[in-house]
C-alpha cells in the first residue's frame, strides 16, 4: 500500500529535530532506521502528518568506550554495534543480542535508540537493556535527561519520553572480571522475532553470585525484569541447582500474550527455559 501523505523533514541537528517535534506535536513522528515505522505506515496503521527523519544527525552517531562505560549514538545501526571492537570486546552480549534481530537489510537500517524507543513488545534490546541495567540518554525542550532502563518501558508501545524528547546515545557498562552476561531466545522463524527472549546479568564474588538481573521481553505487552529470580540466584555459587531454582522463579509480573505463534502457557513455561540458558551461560562467562 502508499502511505497517507504526509510532510517531510530531514533535520542536521538534534535541536533543529526537537524543535519541529515542539512546532507539530501530535502529529509529528521521528524516523530512524524506519524497518518499523515505514511498514506502518504503508498499511496506513501509522498516519502521521509530518515525518522527521533523524537519520542522517551525525550527533547521533557513533560508538566510543569512556572508562567504565560505551556510549553508544542513538543512530548507530544493529550492524555498527554488532561488528564494533568496542562493543564485541566490553560487551559482547549486545553484539550477539544485534546480531541476531531481523536479517541483513534490518541490521544495516535498524538502531538502537529506534528500537528503544519504539518499545515492540517483541523486540530483542529491551531484555539486554534491563539485564545490563543500561542508561538511555534524552534531550528535549526542557534539556538533557537520562533515563535508566527500569524506568523507560511503561507499556505496550510506550516509554518514558516525552512527545518533544529524542534519544541521543545509550550508556552501556563494559563487563569486567567476574561478571558475565548472555542472551537467549525462542525466535519467530520468519521475522526473527522473539517470541520469548531473556537476558541474564550475573556478577560472581569469589565462588558466590552477588548481583543478578534479568530481562524478559516477547511473552508479554512489556519488557519486564524478574525480582524474584534474580534474588533467587544472589548469595548461591550459581551452580546448575541454583541456576534451575532461580529459573522456575522467573515468569512473575509478565502481561502473557497469546497469539497464533505461541499460546500465553507456552510463552509462561518458555520464560523458564530460557531463564535457565540465559543463566546457565551467564555464570559460565562471569566464571571466565
Amino acid at each position: 500500500m502508499i502511505p497517507a501523505p504526509f510532510q517531510y523533514y530531514a533535520p542536521k541537528t538534534v535541536n533543529e529535530a526537537i524543535g519541529l517535534l515542539q512546532q507539530h506535536g501530535d502529529d509529528a513522528k521521528l524516523l530512524a532506521g524506519g524497518h518499523s515505522l515505514l511498514p506502518a505506515l504503508k498499511l496506513r496503521l501509522a498516519q502521521p502528518a509530518v515525518l522527521i527523519d533523524i537519520s542522517r544527525v551525525s550527533e547521533l552517531k557513533g560508538i566510543t568506550a569512556n572508562g567504565d562505560r560505551l556510549v553508544i549514538g542513538a543512530g548507530a545501526t544493529y550492524h555498527e554495534i554488532a561488528t564494533s571492537e568496542a562493543v564485541r570486546s566490553g560487551c559482547p552480549v549486545l553484539a550477539e543480542c544485534v546480531g541476531q534481530i531481523g536479517d541483513i537489510q534490518v541490521r544495516n537500517r535498524g538502531t538502537i535508540g529506534g528500537s528503544l524507543a519504539h518499545a515492540d513488545p517483541a523486540a530483542d534490546l529491551p531484555a539486554v537493556a534491563l539485564a545490563l541495567g543500561m542508561t538511555i540518554n534524552v534531550m528535549g525542550a526542557n534539556g538533557a535527561r537520562s533515563i535508566t532502563a527500569d524506568d523507560m518501558f511503561v507499556a505496550m508501545l510506550t516509554t518514558a519520553l516525552s512527545s518533544d524528547e529524542v534519544i541521543t546515545s545509550v550508556t552501556v557498562p563494559i563487563l569486567g572480571k567476574g561478571e558475565g552476561a548472555a542472551y537467549a531466545k525462542l525466535r519467530h522463524p520468519a521475522s526473527r522475532y522473539a517470541i520469548v527472549g531473556v537476558a541474564a546479568y550475573v556478577k560472581l564474588d569469589g565462588d558466590t553470585v552477588s548481583a543478578c538481573r534479568i530481562g524478559v521481553t516477547g511473552a508479554g505487552s512489556v519488557a519486564v525484569r524478574q525480582p524474584a529470580a534474580e534474588a533467587a540466584l544472589v548469595g548461591t555459587s550459581g551452580d546448575d541447582d541454583a541456576v534451575a531454582a532461580a529459573a522456575n522463579a522467573a515468569g512473575d509480573g509478565v502481561d502473557y500474550l497469546g497469539d497464533i505463534h505461541a499460546s500465553a502457557e507456552y510463552r509462561q513455561a518458555m520464560v523458564k527455559v530460557y531463564t535457565r540458558r540465559a543463566l546457565t551461560e551467564a555464570v559460565r562467562r562471569a566464571r571466565g
